[in-house]
């Protein structure tokens, strides 16, 4: 009976801690302006609309124009990025960045997610008047 429970109250302990990982493992994501690059660093700083964020990169972070292959080489200041993020300890860590045209897609496809979420549903189309009856 003792081993019984005690296998039990592991399994709830394990359970509490991955559903904890799961959760700080959520995607973010901002657009905005590359505002500096730090190769040596692996960083990303760009100005968005909530300020200047800094995102980590690493050597598995998707870095693409359109849909060829860039670098974190690639990027410079003035460049137009979307960038998908984790947070995890503060550190924001960059999964993929998209640059110019592959961003303002990605942006226009938020937008309208969040406009979805948002709009009320559509009300029932009335229905078709008949024709008065006339004298023909």
């Amino acid at each position: 009976m003792k081993k019984t429970i005690a296998i039990v109250v592991s399994l709830i302990f394990v359970l509490a801690f991955t559903a904890a990982s799961f959760a700080a493992a959520k995607i973010h994501s901002v657009t905005g302006e590359v505002t500096a690059v730090d190769a040596a660093a692996k960083t990303v700083t760009l100005k968005a609309k909530k300020g200047e964020v800094t995102v980590s990169v690493e050597d598995k972070t998707s870095i693409k124009e359109g849909k060829e292959k860039k670098t974190l080489a690639d990027l410079k200041a003035g460049d137009k990025v979307t960038v998908k993020y984790t947070e995890a300890d503060g550190k924001m860590t960059a999964k993929s960045i998209m640059k110019a045209a592959a961003a303002k897609k990605m942006e226009k496809k938020m937008e309208k997610k969040e406009e979805k979420k948002a709009a009320p549903a559509p009300a029932p189309a009335a229905p078709a008047k008949k024709p008065a009856a006339g004298g023909y």
